[in-house]
């Protein structure tokens, strides 16, 4: 078995296990069938890290998913404002709009799934396991 430290951004990106950064944190590799693109297995395959510390500890996720589609949506603006330009003269403001609304609907599954990696990362240490302890 390799024991080199896989490099974090590469393990989150490919959402890996935050303990081992081998094991997939979800159990289908792409986010459909939609209805399914949460599910994860209850430990990591590879090392055996708990995927959820206690009950009810992914509910965090919905401010990370809002702080990440709102980070998507000013970044949507500087390149909009970079190649269109806006303008309060004409529609560019409202094209804008559609076109931001668009791209966070259109990358949301992955944008939750992307949220539990990061809330997840935030709580298990490479190679340590949780940073807190709960009951098991």
């Amino acid at each position: 078995m390799d024991h080199t430290k896989p490099a974090l951004l590469p393990s989150m990106l490919q959402m890996k296990c935050p303990k081992c950064r081998r094991g997939r944190m979800f159990v289908n590799k792409s986010v459909f069938p939609l209805g399914k693109m949460l599910d994860m297995p209850d430990r990591c395959p590879v090392c055996g890290q708990k995927m959820e510390l206690e009950v009810g500890f992914y509910y965090g996720t919905g401010y990370v998913s809002y702080a990440l589609s709102v980070a998507l949506f000013f970044f949507n603006l500087i390149w909009y404002w970079s190649i269109f330009g806006l303008s309060y003269k004409d529609n560019s403001i409202f094209y804008y709009l559609i076109t931001s609304v668009t791209i966070v609907i259109v990358l949301q599954p992955w944008l939750m799934r992307f949220s539990r990696v990061l809330y997840l990362y935030m709580f298990v240490k490479y190679g340590t396991g949780t940073a807190f302890k709960s009951e098991e």
